[in-house]
């Protein structure tokens, strides 16, 4: 009996399930060689713009993680030794991943552009005995400092010539491919609890903290995942997120599970390959669809008048169309119980705007889907934000099916995920296979009623054993119980589809899926003499946006010393000691005043230390009102109550990323 089936699941996750290929797996390099048998002659990997060019049928794709491995222990590695893997998107990467496990090693993962601290620390916290970097460059970043790291060798994931002045042994891929096509792979025989990988997320103190995930966490992912998507052999997957990360990582293990061909791309050539590949499935996040969503409506605005007018009558009478179906439907998350008159009411709208959807469909949306995807769209599957309504309503308008879903690196990191046959908008979907979602009441942890918010906790078999080596924070995610803090704030419908509405630990996601704290760029904001207050928002927006209490004194100096006379909001008092007169006059909004404050703002921003380009902030707005202890907007110990300046300014923070 596949290990699945004792999993909790819904009965029409079962029957999904069975439309998938099952694997009853121990660990996770089991799949390959299954996956070699099943689909031997079937294109698993194609790089078409790595040089030179690279296509692997799924039993080369094998024999080369098995060679790799075998290289591994040919230089001494062992069942349990940890290594480093530094190196970002290609064929090699997923060959030495899997080698690496297959010779029973444990590989802490990282981007080779991460900044040299980081990766040295992932290092050294991990207890890395060898080292795999993408190229030269990378080794050479990092090889003044690696005395301090006890390394036996290092490999370089390219084919460049090893340095020979080096201390440390380095050996290029060819190389270690060399070593174990001479000796045949000592089987390691792996378990389920054992570890896999660690891949480090930012910890409060500013130091990463290594996820421990085991083979049974990904295991899990692999034969779960099935009950979202049901991908068939030869299937093409358009891979275009970092390798290394939980979300692609998992994606890419169940895809190639079932036998589907991934091909690499790129933000740079993605629009072409979209077009000249035409995958079924495309794993990305929020900003990707973004972009797909401005690229149509920048092709729509070069139309002709008459037929932008043709055009966006379609998407309004198409647009009703969709609200009346989920209404129908009962898919509706602002109506989730709507009476029998209101469903009448929407079935008699479905009949009204169908047809007029239906002519769309064949005039403009077909051609939309042609240009845009390559028309072979089965399923987009977005994760890393919550997507945008406009771009949920837009793409199921023109039958692109987007399913978004959510986790943590820490749950390997799928939790939930929108269904085809219920794919509610605005929501994450419901729990995969084998997985519990529990809210509870952020201060007691008593556990809340559908429809009430508080702070998600996630328990299953993919969440992780622990941080490694930090037993304090891994009790502190993890309960008695098993439950993990998720640091999320949401809620669930009756029906256990999760919503999330924001989250516990102040971090901002951009649709790009970068974290970003706010609390250092707050500070460094700070330090304007124009600025009072500030709190940045920007949670799945293409970039951040602030809302600043500005100090009227420094603003009033400023405009007289320019020339000018501001005019200040109602219940402001001028702190001039004369009344100001003459100049032009110029509101607090006007644009030299914003042009003040946007300069004040880039300036303090890109000279904090660790300044990275996702820091910028980009809209911002004033607000009148401080934030106080006396208007709730902070706590007792001064710090803003972030939810609570969100939800009092919900309206202007909407209209900031219009």
């Amino acid at each position: 009996m596949n290990r699945v089936d004792a999993y909790q699941m819904t009965a029409i996750d079962r029957q999904k399930l069975q439309q998938t290929v099952s694997y009853n797996l121990e660990a996770l390099p089991d799949v390959w060689a299954i996956a070699a048998q099943r689909f031997a002659t079937v294109t698993a990997l194609n790089a078409p713009h790595v040089k030179p060019a690279v296509k692997l049928t799924f039993a080369e794709l094998y024999e080369q993680m098995q060679r790799f491995a075998s290289g591994l222990q040919a230089l001494g590695i062992q069942s349990g030794d940890r290594m480093g893997l530094f190196a970002d998107n290609h064929p090699r990467w997923l060959i030495m991943d899997q080698g690496m496990m297959l010779a029973g090693a444990v590989n802490a993962v990282r981007s080779s552009q991460a900044e040299t601290n980081e990766l040295l620390f992932l290092l050294e916290n991990s207890g890395a005995i060898a080292l795999v970097v993408e190229d030269i460059a990378t080794f050479n970043k990092l090889s003044d400092r690696l005395g301090s790291v006890p390394l036996k060798f290092v490999v370089l994931m390219s084919d460049e010539i090893p340095p020979t002045e080096s201390r440390l042994k380095v050996l290029n891929y060819s190389q270690v491919m060399a070593l174990g096509a001479d000796r045949p792979l000592q089987p390691v025989a792996l378990k389920r609890d054992d570890l896999a990988t660690l891949i480090y997320t930012s910890g409060t103190t500013g130091k990463p903290k290594g996820a421990m995930l085991t083979h049974g966490n990904l295991v899990h992912q692999v034969e779960t995942l099935g009950a979202v998507v049901q991908p068939q052999p030869g299937d093409r997957i358009m891979s275009i997120l970092p390798t290394w990360h939980a979300y692609e990582r998992s994606a890419e293990y169940f895809l190639l599970s079932q036998g589907c061909t991934q091909i690499y791309t790129s933000i740079r050539t993605i629009k072409k390959d979209l077009k000249e590949f035409r995958p079924q499935y495309m794993v990305s996040v929020p900003r990707i669809w973004e972009s797909i969503y401005e690229g149509v409506q920048k092709q729509f605005r070069e139309q002709p008048e008459n037929k932008q007018k043709l055009i966006q009558f379609f998407l309004g009478k198409s647009q009703r169309y969709i609200q009346a179906k989920r209404l129908w439907q009962n898919l509706d998350l602002l109506q989730r119980h709507p009476s029998s008159l209101q469903r009448l009411g929407a079935g008699i709208q479905c009949l009204i705007f169908g047809p007029l959807h239906a002519l769309g469909e064949k005039i403009v949306y077909r051609k939309v889907r042609e240009a845009a995807t390559g028309g072979k769209f089965r399923h987009a599957i977005s994760g890393g934000g919550s997507l945008a309504k406009h771009l949920d309503d837009f793409f199921e308008i023109v039958g692109i099916e987007v399913l978004v879903g959510y986790g943590l690196t820490e749950t390997a990191p799928v939790t939930n995920a929108r269904r085809p046959w219920r794919n509610l908008r605005g929501s994450s979907g419901q729990p995969i296979p084998g997985t519990e979602i529990l809210i509870v009441d952020p201060e007691t942890r008593h556990p809340l009623p559908p429809g009430q918010r508080g702070l998600v906790l996630i328990r299953g078999p993919q969440v992780m054993k622990g941080y490694y080596d930090n037993p304090t924070a891994t009790q502190k995610a993890i309960d008695p119980d098993g439950w993990f803090d998720s640091g999320d704030l949401g809620w669930v419908t009756a029906e256990n589809d999760l919503v999330l509405t924001g989250r516990a630990k102040d971090t901002i996601v951009l649709t790009s899926g970068e974290n970003i704290e706010p609390q250092p760029i707050e500070d460094a904001c700070l330090r304007s003499a124009y600025i009072d207050q500030i709190m940045l928002v920007g949670q799945d927006q293409k970039a951040l946006g602030a809302l600043i209490v500005p100090n009227y004194e420094a603003l009033e100096k400023w405009a007289i010393a320019q020339g000018y006379t501001l005019e200040l909001p109602a219940g402001i008092t001028s702190t001039t000691a004369t009344p100001q007169t003459g100049g032009q006059s110029i509101a607090i909004d006007s644009k030299p005043v914003q042009d003040l404050l946007r300069k004040e703002l880039n300036r303090e921003v890109q000279n904090r230390p660790g300044y990275r380009p996702d820091d910028r902030i980009g809209p911002f707005r004033f607000i009148q009102e401080p934030f106080s202890i006396e208007n709730g907007l902070m706590t007792q110990t001064l710090k803003i109550r972030r939810n609570v300046v969100m939800e009092r300014y919900q309206g202007m923070i909407d209209e900031m990323f219009v």
